[in-house]
């Protein structure tokens, strides 16, 4: 079954998106995968077990952790609870 983990990780530069990309790729049954730099978020999609995810990223040495609002693709989460960090 595929489904989507979003996690939040602490990543500084290009070479933290490398290295969470090398790991994120790694895994034959993730579909696709999206790092984004900026918001330190990482979605992968595919037929995956959430803690399997978090624990392959957290591998990196990077802070990993499940991002709170953990809804994919929830336009209704507007909440304030991810506010952008300064």
């Amino acid at each position: 079954m595929s489904q989507t983990v979003v996690l939040k990780v602490g990543m500084t530069c290009e070479g933290c998106v490398g290295a969470v990309q090398r790991v994120s790729g790694q895994d034959g049954r993730v579909e696709s995968f999206n790092v984004d730099l900026k918001e330190q978020k990482v979605t992968v999609k595919g037929n995956v077990q959430p803690e399997v995810v978090l624990q392959k990223v957290s591998k990196t040495g990077k802070k990993t952790s499940f991002w709170e609002a953990d809804a994919p693709a929830a336009p209704e989460s507007k909440t304030g609870e991810t506010v952008a960090a300064a």
